[in-house]
């Protein structure tokens, strides 16, 4: 599937154009899809226009195993100081919207050579200039059959990237859900601290009345405890119901999810993990409208099993997966049966 390319010119993320459809929501379609996608930038456009660092940022997050970054019409540079300021250019750029610290490799190319020679508008070339031309270019004329090559291996990736695809749905069902649990926990902790207060007053309260009567006090004293626990209790419940809605607006903010994010995954944090960085940066904005539209006194608890099913999946169903696509390099299909 060919698209057509994004916003021309300067421009920021504010400034996307109005396609009149969800140009972001197609174009993840497709790429989930596919089995390679190649993004294209030509030398006067180096990633610069907003729509194309959205489209990076949102539509093709989660598909580095299959995205081929190509700058196109390298054979247009005049000078090398022009090449390097648009492949700066292009670096500087993708770095805004890709969560790693070495970025993925940019194949550098050129048209074929036919197309080259039909539109270059100078006939007055030698054929020494020409051999000349030919051996300068020969690097990008590499590079474009290393792309072709990749297009052409699409239909043997097709099952490798469906198991990516798997890899990268179950890490990401996971985080939502120890993310999701970890939340829900400190909320029902806070709740059953309330409880336990509110319960803790009115047996209090209970306990004074009924000695009052055991010790046969006025009734007047009896009646009194009795009515201020009540409204005590009646009162601690709704100071307490209110404070809860503001822990949860709390634990359901941006800050308190990433410190839950942090605590869920200590081990990542520290190592500075980028697979693990990208995958939050995924998952926190759907988590947090999930727990925004479901309360979280009614959100469903998490079980250990279920965790530990998914990890499970991730250490041993998925490399048993890669071993039977691959068994001449992983072993033989029997040996894993």
């Amino acid at each position: 599937v060919s698209a057509r390319g994004s916003g021309r010119g300067e421009s920021t993320a504010k400034e996307i154009m109005d396609r009149g459809y969800d140009f972001q929501g197609v174009v993840r379609w497709f790429a989930e899809r596919a089995d390679v996608v190649l993004l294209f930038f030509d030398p006067d456009k180096p990633g610069t226009t907003g729509e194309t660092l959205s489209i990076l940022l949102h539509s093709l997050g989660g598909m580095d195993h299959k995205l081929l970054i190509v700058l196109n019409k390298a054979d247009q540079f005049k000078k090398i100081h022009d090449f390097a300021r648009a492949y700066g250019s292009l670096c500087w750029n993708l770095s805004k919207v890709i969560p790693r610290k070495d970025l993925p490799r940019i194949f550098t190319m050129c048209l074929p050579e036919s197309d080259r020679l039909s539109t270059k508008g100078d006939k007055s070339t030698t054929s020494d200039e020409a051999a000349l031309d030919q051996r300068a270019l020969a690097d990008l004329h590499q590079t474009r059959n290393d792309v072709l090559a990749e297009v052409m291996k699409a239909p043997q990736r097709r099952i490798d990237n469906v198991i990516t695809h798997l890899h990268d749905s179950v890490h990401l069902l996971l985080m939502h859900a120890t993310v999701a649990e970890d939340v829900r926990s400190r909320y029902s902790k806070r709740a059953w601290e309330n409880r336990i207060q509110e319960m803790s007053s009115a047996i209090a309260g209970v306990g004074l009345a009924a000695l009052g009567m055991h010790f046969s006090v006025p009734p007047q004293f009896t009646g009194g405890v009795i009515a201020a626990t009540v409204v005590g209790v009646g009162g601690l419940r709704w100071f307490n119901s209110s404070k809860l809605k503001d822990v949860e607006e709390q634990l359901v903010s941006v800050e308190e999810l990433s410190a839950s994010f942090q605590r869920t995954h200590p081990r990542e944090v520290s190592d500075a993990d980028e697979f693990y960085a990208s995958v939050w940066q995924r998952v926190r904005d759907p988590l947090r409208m999930s727990l925004w539209r479901t309360s979280l006194a009614d959100f469903p608890a998490v079980k250990k099993s279920d965790v530990q099913q998914l990890q499970k999946i991730l250490d041993e169903d998925i490399p048993r997966l890669r071993r039977l696509a691959s068994p001449s390099h992983f072993g033989s299909k029997k040996e894993d049966l």
